[in-house]
């Protein structure tokens, strides 16, 4: 069982526990040699993540608490820059570029707030993947069925194991294409991908600069709606748990629906089925814009044509050293003229307009975050084929709220003891509390099963 970030504060104001203390034990299983940490990883702050927890609990015993997060470890994706540190991004390409002269925004924040960076997370090099496998650095395994060794969803995959395995009691990642949501969901935790605008991109190294937004993976809806309030300024109480009854919800049957293994298939339905129980309504609609995706971005859409922007000169110089997986699809952006791109522009202006009028009507939407459940690293890694439809499929629904330029929660739905399976709450740009607050009532029924 996940901590969440309120047991922790608790055990922290009751002398139960302390900073250090709980800064010791995830250091000690991110070190420890038979679990997940050398991949979960690419660098950990040991001896500056003890002085602030040291820190912390100096102040909290002086009476000083900075914030729902002080004095806890919190782990912080590959893409982030951290001051006098070369921002490798899970890759080995920008060796010897230059370091960072400043902290990312985001980490400056978490570090105001009092938060213990425990590490850099392992991630999908480039963040270019929804499945987190990483040629450079291994790839940390789901906490699901270990024995076979599944794949923790990306790009965000160190970033959930850390979560998941008490390497940390939170995680910060990026969502460009689903990638807090999709590991999230894969390993049986909670993710946020608030509106874009929300968080501050300062410092972190892009992906897609239209798509780009940073959120937290946690426990719990809870845990996820104190960090986005620490991570976007927002600094407001966390929202109200929404009322179930009389809530309109819509899951749209364009696309969202199609290919579900029959796990997440019962799992979703069990889901909704709770829902109507609960009294919330609940209406399938089509939306056929939803289908036109794909053919908007056949070119390879804002991420290729702004990736390649970004990283054309590193791969001039040295392209040979990136996932070939990787730089294929960024080589896409290459071929995209500047009416290819003014056209998309134009495009999604159109189709985020008609999709808002859709849903303006309901709450929320609700979908399963992925189709499917973890596949088998083995399996991908060893076939492209196999490596691309995974990839296509796990990213598709995620990729249709980023490019709504909308916000989104996925939460656990799944039964106990059974492969993880998100259900993704999304809502329209700037819902954001909204879904946040229907998000803790659906945890909420949850937890009364």
């Amino acid at each position: 069982m996940v901590s969440t970030l309120n047991d922790l504060t608790l055990a922290l104001q009751e002398g139960r526990s302390s900073s250090v203390e709980l800064t010791q034990a995830a250091l000690a299983r991110a070190q420890d040699d038979a679990g997940e940490g050398a991949r979960a990883f690419t660098r950990l702050y040991a001896e500056s993540a003890l002085a602030q927890a040291q820190a912390s609990d100096t102040l909290r015993a002086a009476g000083i608490v900075r914030s729902a997060i002080d004095g806890l470890p919190i782990s912080i994706k590959d893409l982030f820059d951290v001051e006098g540190e070369t921002t490798m991004a899970g890759s080995v390409a920008r060796e010897g570029e230059p370091a960072a002269d400043a902290d990312a925004e985001v980490v400056r924040r978490l570090v105001a707030a009092g938060a213990v960076i425990i590490g850099r997370t392992n991630m999908t090099e480039f963040a270019y993947s929804g499945l987190g496998i990483n040629p450079h650095y291994g790839t940390p395994l789901n906490p699901y069925d270990r024995a076979t060794g599944r794949i923790p969803g990306g790009s965000s995959s160190g970033a959930a194991v850390s979560v998941s395995d008490g390497m940390a009691v939170a995680a910060i990642g990026s969502d460009t294409g689903g990638s807090v949501r999709i590991p999230a969901a894969l390993c049986g935790l909670t993710g946020f991908k608030p509106s874009a605008w929300r968080v501050s991109m300062e410092g972190v190294l892009p992906l897609s600069a239209n798509l780009d937004s940073i959120g937290p993976i946690a426990a719990s809806v809870r845990c996820c709606a104190e960090l986005d309030a620490i991570l976007s300024g927002d600094g407001g109480p966390v929202p109200e748990a929404a009322v179930l009854r009389g809530l309109r919800l819509a899951i749209p049957t364009t696309l969202a629906l199609d290919a579900m293994d029959k796990h997440v298939a019962d799992s979703f339905a069990a889901a909704v089925a709770r829902l109507k129980t609960a009294g919330a309504q609940v209406d399938e609609i089509a939306i056929p814009e939803f289908a036109e995706l794909a053919a908007i971005n056949a070119k390879g859409g804002f991420t290729a044509a702004e990736a390649w922007a970004w990283h054309r000169d590193l791969i001039a110089r040295v392209g040979k050293r990136y996932d070939p997986r990787v730089v294929s699809r960024i080589m896409r952006g290459k071929d995209m003229s500047a009416a290819d791109y003014l056209d998309l522009l134009d495009a999604r202006e159109a189709w985020v307009a008609a999709v808002d009028r859709r849903i303006a009507g309901y709450d929320a939407l609700i979908m399963p975050t992925t189709p499917i459940v973890a596949p088998a690293v083995a399996d991908l890694q060893a076939s492209d084929d196999a490596y691309y439809a995974a990839n296509g499929l796990i990213l598709r629904n995620p990729t249709l709220i980023n490019f709504l330029d909308g916000c989104a929660l996925s939460l656990p739905c799944h039964a106990p003891g059974t492969a993880p399976v998100g259900l993704m709450i999304a809502g329209s740009n700037g819902t954001d509390r909204r879904i946040l607050g229907i998000g803790l009532a659906v945890e909420a029924l949850y937890a009364g099963q």
